[in-house]
């Protein structure tokens, strides 16, 4: 049995407690609660029915299981290349209503979202009580009027996430049946990818963003599917040193004159900005220094997931077709 099979097999052993300490539906008494990642409990006459969800997690919900109980969706523009963008499997986005207002970052159609009637919103969140794209004016808008559940991404591992997902759709009325094809596809994947790695020399990854002005290099320990990819698969994944991170500890900042201070075989950029972002990272003189760039080794890094073991997969699936084509 590989590493990815045995940690497939940790979740699968711990979740079930997980979700009995987090929920209680007690039959007798007709009612539901629920504890979420950041210890506010959500007590309600019954199961949620009508839930809106930040669009990741609403494709989680779908991999669980659970598409039906999502009529609304949140969340930031899509991508400008749909190759690089989310790619919902088991829920038709176009289906639900979008609730996402046209203002700035965390932005809510208040009207549109209290026609949908939800009596749950779920969305992540990276610590400290942040909802995710739910900005401050709004979230005091929400509060006292509709129950939000979080599921808790910072300091998590892949494992973690996926528990913590698994958790909530647990209390929502996901069997552990649901849960099994992602488990499995998470493991498959992580064993391909580990060979495809092998059959490339082990090359060394750096993984970046690219700004105006600044080249930003990813702090892997922050991220869940880098932080998997480095530890649980191998990937030889250029990690900056503590001293250098910034302040939140997710990035190294490097003035493009600087760019060249990592080296490596291939790079994987951030694709949320679409293909315009390996454009602004062709452009800049001293990047072009580095051994992947004058190799044209690069590979999207498609940081939006659904937080489900099968969504997951499916991005690591991505990832794995553009590797093996690279080698």
């Amino acid at each position: 049995m590989t590493i990815r099979s045995l940690c497939a097999a940790a979740v699968l052993a711990l979740t079930l407690p997980l979700a009995a300490c987090g929920s209680s539906d007690d039959a007798g008494s007709g009612t539901w609660s629920f504890t979420d990642d950041v210890g506010t409990e959500i007590t309600r006459d019954e199961a949620p029915q009508r839930i809106v969800a930040h669009q990741d997690v609403a494709v989680a919900l779908a991999d669980m299981g659970l598409g039906d109980l999502v009529v609304g969706t949140f969340g930031a523009p899509d991508n400008p290349d749909p190759d690089l963008a989310l790619e919902p499997r088991d829920l038709d986005v176009d289906s639900v209503e979008d609730v996402t207002g046209g203002g700035d970052y965390g932005d809510i159609d208040l009207e549109k979202l209290a026609g949908l009637e939800p009596d749950l919103i779920v969305t992540t969140t990276f610590g400290g009580g942040t909802l995710w794209y739910i900005n401050d004016d709004v979230a005091a808008k929400l509060d006292g009027t509709y129950d939000i559940a979080q599921i808790n991404l910072e300091g998590e591992d892949v494992n973690g996430v996926v528990g913590n997902s698994e958790r909530l759709a647990a209390a929502l009325g996901a069997e552990e049946s649901d849960f099994t094809e992602g488990r499995e596809a998470l493991a498959a994947v992580g064993d391909r990818l580990e060979s495809i790695a092998a059959d490339a020399g082990d090359p060394r990854i750096l993984v970046v963003a690219p700004g105006d002005d600044i080249l930003y290099v990813a702090n892997i320990p922050a991220y869940s599917d880098l932080a998997y990819l480095r530890d649980e698969v191998g990937l030889d994944l250029v990690t900056p040193d503590e001293s250098d991170v910034d302040e939140g500890g997710y990035w190294h900042n490097v003035s493009w004159e600087n760019a060249d201070v990592y080296d490596a075989d291939v790079a994987m950029w951030d694709s949320r900005g679409g293909e315009a972002n390996l454009t602004l990272l062709g452009d800049q003189p001293v990047w072009g220094k580095v051994r992947a760039a004058q190799d044209e080794a690069y590979l999207p890094w498609r940081v939006e997931s659904a937080p489900s073991a099968l969504g997951y997969a499916s991005t690591f699936e991505k990832f794995a077709d553009d590797f093996e084509e690279l080698s």
